[in-house]
């Protein structure tokens, strides 16, 4: 059985997943969303765009046949090539526990183990090795902005079996960022025993009987082709990290003291809590009255909510704002503007879109033109995104800061409000689950902020006029829903406060 730098790059992100890639039912998959292939495109394009001023080989072999593409790799290795392309380095779990005893297990059905090497690159330094003058490091190619954890242990796995093959070890690793003009080195006397340490738990959740225990998180499982399984397993067992503010810190802490149901985190006294690690005073009473809230099925007011005059505030004109971006050209295309005049009960969408991304000054200028014209509206948006962009956006086309400084102090973040006002009876306090929650429903039910990205990509590709008709609608049901939730918070607090009987 073949443990590759893909099984522990996975397993860092989540513990189950290179058990259920290993051994789950392929058939029971999701099929790989529209933002994952994506992403997918945009690493191969930037390797390519890397590679394309390298002068490299690559092992040629049938292809799996990883014996076959050691031998391809080992004849180029000892010719000396400058660089070589997906190399296959193979060590045996013996050659491997001989060096690393102190961290592997053991057991001997462990030694059906091979361990398979195959870094983006191998690059020729100086040195000594097996083959002469010369000796190869390990070089990884990534799509992150920041050398982050896991993209450091893979460059280590890679150097620690390129060290048994060559027959000395790499002087160190290397990562190429797509956002650093440089390449990154990587610390290997640090990295390495950390490694070793990941691998011998990877290895040893292979070997379980059913892989680790399932937690979602949502952000790194919403892309994993696992998630429709996992989620129905955590479903069924009502599991902890369906509620909201349940990290896997957090988690570990409830565990250990038995706090594992939502009925008995819900009973729990938050002084008891509050002094544990990911924890304090707010965020227990947060998580106790979060539980008391899924369990009730009903909105709870939270312990210390803010000033009530701040919630229940409302304005004769008000105005809603949402944007559609494309991180990877770091542009913000479409700045959406709902405005809702209560005196007139009436309201007007304008959906100002950067059709091309040398557009995006155009656009903003429209919506300071656009907000300018009511000067006292409030200005709705969710999560702090809208904020940093405009101020952002005013950086960038040198907008005078007398214009831009009272649009900001216009904003009011809905999400802010909400998440320090009320718990509610839900999984996550992302604008599409409270807003269907409260009723709401976005007239295209597949549509999403990740697929708008993949969707302007096409645009700007194909010319499909569609495809931008779909991103206005999605992002005006955004400023719908934003709105469907203040009103709704503000409606809540008034009945709690000024509605009930004496």
């Amino acid at each position: 059985m073949l443990i590759n730098a893909d099984l522990l790059l996975q397993y860092q992100r989540c513990k189950r997943r290179p058990f259920l890639d290993s051994h789950g039912d392929k058939n029971q998959r999701d099929t790989p969303n529209e933002l994952l292939l994506k992403l997918q495109q945009d690493k191969i394009a930037y390797q390519k765009s890397i590679l394309a001023n390298l002068s490299y080989h690559q092992p040629d072999y049938p292809r799996r046949d990883w014996e076959a593409g050691q031998a391809a790799t080992l004849e180029l290795m000892q010719r000396g090539v400058e660089y070589i392309r997906h190399g296959i380095l193979l060590v045996s779990y013996d050659d491997w526990a001989n060096i690393e005893s102190e961290n592997f297990a053991a057991s001997p059905h462990y030694q059906k183990y091979t361990l398979l090497s195959r870094p983006d690159l191998l690059v020729k330094q100086p040195g000594q090795s097996r083959f002469g003058d010369w000796i190869y490091v390990p070089a990884n190619l990534e799509m992150g902005k920041r050398p982050k954890q896991e993209y450091q242990v893979g460059v280590a796995y890679h150097a620690q079996v390129l060290a048994i093959v060559q027959e000395a070890a790499p002087p160190t690793g290397l990562l190429k960022l797509r956002t650093r003009e440089t390449t990154y080195t990587v610390d290997l006397l640090k990295w390495t025993p950390q490694m070793q340490l990941i691998l011998a738990e990877l290895i040893q959740a292979l070997e379980s009987p059913n892989g680790a225990e399932v937690f979602i998180s949502r952000q790194k499982c919403n892309l994993c082709h696992w998630h429709s399984q996992c989620y129905a397993i955590a479903q069924s067992e009502k599991h902890l990290s369906l509620i909201p503010g349940v990290t896997p810190v957090r988690y570990t802490q409830l565990q250990a003291l038995s706090l594992t149901t939502v009925e008995s985190l819900a009973s729990t006294s938050p002084t008891i809590l509050e002094n544990l690690p990911g924890f304090d005073s707010e965020v227990a009473h947060k998580l106790v009255v979060q539980a008391q809230s899924v369990l009730q099925s009903r909105p709870f007011i939270l312990p210390y909510p803010p000033p009530i005059e701040t919630i229940t505030f409302t304005a004769p004109i008000e105005i809603y704002f949402d944007i559609e971006a494309q991180p990877d050209l770091n542009l913000d295309y479409l700045l959406g503007v709902l405005v809702v005049n209560r005196q007139t009960n009436t309201e007007q969408f304008y959906s100002l879109l950067a059709e091309r991304p040398e557009d995006e000054e155009l656009v903003w200028r429209q919506f300071l033109d656009l907000v300018w014209q009511y000067p006292e509206a409030p200005i709705y948006h969710f999560c702090a995104y809208e904020f940093d962009t405009v101020k952002r956006l005013a950086k960038l086309y040198q907008t005078p800061y007398s214009s831009v400084r009272p649009v900001l102090n216009r904003f009011v973040d809905v999400y802010e409000q909400l998440t320090q006002s009320v718990a509610l009876p839900i999984e996550s306090y992302a604008l599409k689950a409270i807003a269907r929650w409260l009723g709401f429903e976005w007239r295209d039910k597949e549509a999403s902020g990740a697929k708008c990205i993949y969707w302007y990509d096409l645009w700007l590709e194909t010319g499909d006029r569609t495809l931008l008709e779909i991103i206005q609608r999605y992002n005006e049901d955004d400023c719908r829903a934003t709105r469907n939730v203040k009103d709704w918070l503000v409606q809540f607090f008034q009945e709690e406060y000024y509605l009930r009987p004496a």
